[in-house]
């Protein structure tokens, strides 16, 4: 009989502190989720080393009655490689290299023979071009997790949770506040699904990102 009984005191035992063993073990979930912040976000978004995605982009202009929707895909690699390829409804492509963007545009001629395309290729560095520079520095900071960066020309701030959260850029240069009212960035865990920028004049565009 006494081992009968110690099996089911056993039993009986382990009943009562299955719960207890299962609060436990969600503590340190809890207590990250708790603790999860601006830092925590910007160390995540620096651990993605490269990326591939595709974006579909409206923009809404005032004194057009639809807004111009395109599409193409992003390319990333840490820290400083960034390109923007559009496919529709032309081709065009934005290469970010450290300082260096490269934009190619395709141009079309009319001949009596037919249409021809041609492109039209540009160089420009960052440097001579401010105003680009901090606009394009919140995209590409934002990718590497470079808080200090984004933190030199813009007030930020952050709401939400790891699972899905927004991140707000205002420019804290006074060129760029005459531009840019602010951009919007939001994504879940480490991916960035969504960019909106909200222009001071009352266009706004809004690209809408998947992940490869």
């Amino acid at each position: 009989m006494m081992p009968i009984v110690t099996i089911s005191c056993t039993v009986f035992s382990l009943d009562r502190i299955r719960p207890l063993i299962m609060l436990l073990m969600l503590i340190p979930i809890a207590s990250h989720a708790e603790h999860w912040d601006i830092k925590q976000l910007m160390h995540d978004l620096a651990q993605v080393q490269s990326s591939h995605a595709f974006f579909v982009e409206k923009k809404s202009i005032a004194m057009l009655t639809a807004p111009l929707e395109s599409s193409g895909e992003l390319i990333y690699t840490a820290p400083n490689h960034l390109e923007k390829r559009t496919i529709k409804p032309k081709p065009e492509s934005m290469i970010l290299d450290h300082d260096d963007l490269i934009i190619e545009l395709d141009t079309q001629q009319y001949s009596p023979t037919g249409n021809q395309h041609s492109s039209q290729k540009y160089h420009l560095q960052l440097q001579n071009y401010p105003e680009i520079a901090v606009f394009i520095e919140s995209i590409r900071g934002t990718l590497a997790g470079d808080l200090t960066a984004l933190q030199q020309n813009y007030q930020i701030s952050l709401v939400g949770n790891i699972n899905s959260w927004t991140l707000s850029l205002i420019p804290s240069n006074y060129k760029m506040q005459a531009i840019v009212e602010c951009i919007d960035i939001s994504g879940t865990n480490d991916k960035i699904q969504r960019i909106k920028i909200s222009q001071t004049d009352g266009d706004s565009s809004l690209m809408l990102i998947e992940q490869q």
